[in-house]
């Protein structure tokens, strides 16, 4: 039933969106020279808000940039919005090369050393991702509606144009902008927010993966992806707003998976900038985790309460979306063990075929340090090495550098 209404919601906004652009796209071009229709404005509204939900720092930069390069007289520069302005988008343009170059040294710099890179990286993409949807989407979709509701008989910029039609009229008319506004501003953010968490899963991807070449891969995907739809939309802005809806689509079937991944991924910057583990005692402020796997049906990265039972048996207490009712998962208690890494942390379990035990829960940062109080808070039996800290015991035990077993007791 959850897939049917899904595929329902999918194809109404397909056609909600695809309806005023095939309308544009059917009527007769006009002469040269002309301004286009407001069907087309729509589309490139369309593509600008997937654009920038995909990379919203470089998308808002290059937005302002393209507006005040197009912009002609010192009068319609000093109207364009903020992020239009030089003063904006010239440093913002200068950290995009910066992580593109972090990028493209990836492969060389040791996991130890670039996680931080990226976790600043992911918070960037975070405050990025929150100023335009607040500041940013809203002013082009107003301007846009305003295009519209002229008949497509104004310029867009700069925000100061008289514009002109029935709409505007002063005397017998009615001002029907902001309707538009009304429809078009929730749509454009609820299409900018499922598109922005998907992007924003590969910056939580690049945080957990342990290899330069996975991060540049997804890195170089992404980039990509920016790229066909910007040529697509400068050959034909159509053909652009058609692609953003296939990808609108896309990032509307994973906004569960893309949901999860993203609470995760703030939890893990909040917790290693903050220092949280410093701060963080077990079992004083209850102990929030994530699933490691699917476990019955619930998904990976389901956030939750580890509590345990009176019986020793463990619980695991969470909300679907973080606001529906609470519900339970038990938890296996067969072969558990809590992995001490470097970043952070996991419970490990026995699955059947598999010999080594399988991350069970995932631990945000604010546990390193606190696996052993953890393992004997749940009962859990112990603790062992993973990831870069088990690389590193290696190589410890390699060069004879291992520490010496306790002495027993007498």
């Amino acid at each position: 039933m959850k897939r049917v209404l899904r595929i329902a919601v999918a194809a109404g906004l397909s056609c909600l969106l695809c309806l005023p652009l095939t309308a544009s796209a059917a009527a007769k071009p006009k002469p040269d020279g002309e301004v286009p229709k407001a069907g087309l404005e729509l589309a490139k509204t369309l593509t600008q808000v997937t654009g920038i939900a995909v990379s919203p720092l470089l998308g808002v930069s290059a937005v302002g940039a393209f507006q005040w390069m197009k912009a002609e007289t010192p009068q319609q520069k000093a109207a364009l919005p903020w992020f239009a302005q030089p003063i904006f988008w010239a440093p913002c343009l200068l950290l995009v090369a910066a992580v593109a170059f972090k990028d493209g040294c990836g492969t060389v710099i040791p996991p130890g050393l670039k996680k931080p890179f990226d976790g600043l990286e992911a918070l960037e993409n975070k405050l990025s991702g929150l100023v335009a949807a607040g500041a940013v989407i809203p002013v082009l979709v107003n301007n846009a509606s305003k295009y519209m509701a002229a008949g497509g008989s104004a310029m867009l910029w700069p925000a100061s144009t008289h514009f002109t039609g029935l709409a505007f009229l002063h005397v017998g008319a009615i001002d029907i902008s902001w309707l538009l506004d009304a429809a078009l501003v929730p749509l454009s953010l609820a299409m900018y927010a499922v598109v922005w968490m998907a992007s924003h899963a590969i910056n939580i991807l690049i945080l957990l993966s342990p290899w330069g070449a996975v991060d540049a891969a997804l890195k170089a995907a992404r980039t990509s992806l920016l790229g066909l739809l910007t040529i697509t939309t400068w050959i034909n802005p159509m053909a652009g707003a058609f692609l953003s809806v296939i990808i609108i689509i896309i990032a509307y079937f994973i906004a569960g998976w893309s949901f999860r991944l993203t609470v995760f991924g703030t939890l893990f910057c909040w917790d290693f900038f903050t220092l949280r583990r410093r701060r963080y005692r077990v079992g004083t402020e209850g102990d929030w985790l994530f699933t490691a796997r699917k476990i019955a049906g619930v998904p990976i990265r389901t956030y939750g309460r580890l509590q345990r039972a009176a019986d020793g048996s463990l619980v695991l207490v969470y909300r679907p979306w973080l606001v529906l009712p609470a519900r339970e998962l038990p938890l296996p208690r067969e072969g558990l063990v809590v992995g001490r890494g470097v970043f952070y942390s996991n419970v490990m379990a026995a699955d059947p075929g598999y010999a080594d035990p399988r991350p069970l829960l995932l631990l945000p940062p604010r546990y390193v340090g606190h696996e052993p109080v953890l393992a004997q808070t749940y009962g859990i039996p112990g603790t062992r090495d993973i990831g870069l800290r088990r690389a590193w015991s290696w190589l410890r035990e390699a060069f004879g550098f291992a520490p010496k077993p306790a002495p027993a007791a007498a």
